[in-house]
């Protein structure tokens, strides 16, 4: 079963694209993708892609020391 879903924000783009059936390499991917600024003719876009497992260990990351506290544990991949 295919599964994407898109979101933008101003300076960034963000796709996750699932295959729950297929087990090929690169059918379960997160990417985010910048976006040019408005106020500029030309720039060069980045984009990171990731497998979701690493999408997860970042969002585990994140949830931890989003908010500036240090943490005595260390985020696991699930």
């Amino acid at each position: 079963m295919q599964f994407n879903k898109s979101k933008s924000t101003k300076r960034f783009n963000f796709n996750i694209s699932r295959d729950t059936v297929s087990h090929k390499a690169g059918s379960n991917t997160v990417s985010i993708t910048t976006n040019a600024p408005d106020d500029t003719y030309y720039t060069s876009r980045s984009q990171i892609t990731m497998t979701v497992k690493e999408a997860r260990a970042f969002q585990s990351f994140l949830n931890s020391y989003i908010d500036g506290k240090e943490s005595n544990s260390t985020p696991t991949i699930g």
